[in-house]
């Protein structure tokens, strides 16, 4: 497996962070109450015209700038790759246009855009914008995660300076701050609830956003000390993934595996073993 170069990641980072920022832009300037065009896996599992939207745009946005790259959205599958001038693209986008529409339909913030590069299966750069609080989080694969503002209005010189970022550690899971997720079909909602009555009475305290991607960039920030949730997909934790494993956490699944839709957790290293043990004897990859 070869990588690319430094500079052709952040050639990567650079198209991440901008086509995020325009996304985050088109879904902030809808205006009003998104209209629900469709379900999918359950009825409260939405998709607005929003989502679509800004889909269609990223995918415009990259195409032109890499048109041999494939692209994996949310909303629109996998597409691409029939290769530019120079053949067929070793790079892969994973999209998800718009992570936590339950919040973006309610007005509540904790909404994101999500960009992920992936070169021969590694993600190497990935930019998580948060529109409503003018946050961009991104990490390319080496160079550590960044915290920028200002996005949504330059300031040239007086802007403020990317924060470099770093998860908490040196946390025992009884004083965690841990964030975690719910899925949409009844039968996992059960059993999650019933993992989470084994793990609330362990840890400081759970948090809930809604939006797997700013949970992890919570846990770059140190927002939240720990993250783990059942049922996200790919494009929930690609970029946002890197980004927490750049601050210094570990990302991955139970019992070896990597992080995936069975089950993600995130934290500081001697943390998320403490949170993967008590998880694993809960059971938690089941549903109901």
């Amino acid at each position: 497996m070869t990588l690319p170069s430094r500079g052709a990641t952040a050639g990567l980072l650079e198209l991440a962070t901008s086509v995020a920022v325009a996304a985050g832009r088109l879904l902030l300037g809808s205006g009003g109450r998104p209209e629900v065009v469709a379900t999918k896996s359950s009825p409260t599992d939405v998709v607005t015209e929003a989502d679509r939207a800004a889909e269609a745009l990223i995918r415009d946005l990259i195409g032109a700038a890499r048109p041999g790259d494939r692209i994996l959205g949310e909303e629109g599958g996998e597409t691409g790759g029939a290769g530019g001038q120079g053949g067929m693209s070793s790079v892969r986008w994973i999209v998800d246009p718009l992570d936590g529409t339950v919040n973006y339909l309610y007005g509540l913030p904790d909404w994101a855009v999500s960009i992920a590069a992936e070169a021969d299966g590694t993600v190497v750069a990935g930019a998580v914008f948060v529109p409503r609080r003018d946050e961009l989080f991104s990490a390319a694969l080496g160079g550590g995660a960044w915290l920028s503002r200002g996005a949504l209005d330059p300031r040239g010189e007086d802007a403020p300076q990317p924060v470099r970022l770093a998860c908490n550690t040196g946390v025992p899971l009884d004083r965690a701050l841990v964030a975690t997720g719910f899925g949409y079909a009844a039968g996992r909602r059960l059993i999650q609830g019933e993992v989470l009555a084994g793990v609330l009475p362990r840890v400081r305290d759970i948090r809930r956003g809604g939006s797997a991607a700013v949970d992890l960039c919570s846990v770059a920030s140190g927002s939240v000390d720990a993250y783990y949730e059942r049922g996200v997909n790919l494009w929930d934790i690609a970029a946002g993934g890197l980004i927490a494993a750049e601050a210094g956490a570990r990302v991955t699944g139970l019992h070896g595996r990597p992080a995936g839709s069975s089950m993600t957790v995130a934290a500081a290293p001697a943390l998320l073993g403490a949170l993967h043990d008590l998880l694993a004897s809960l059971d938690p990859e089941r549903d109901g």
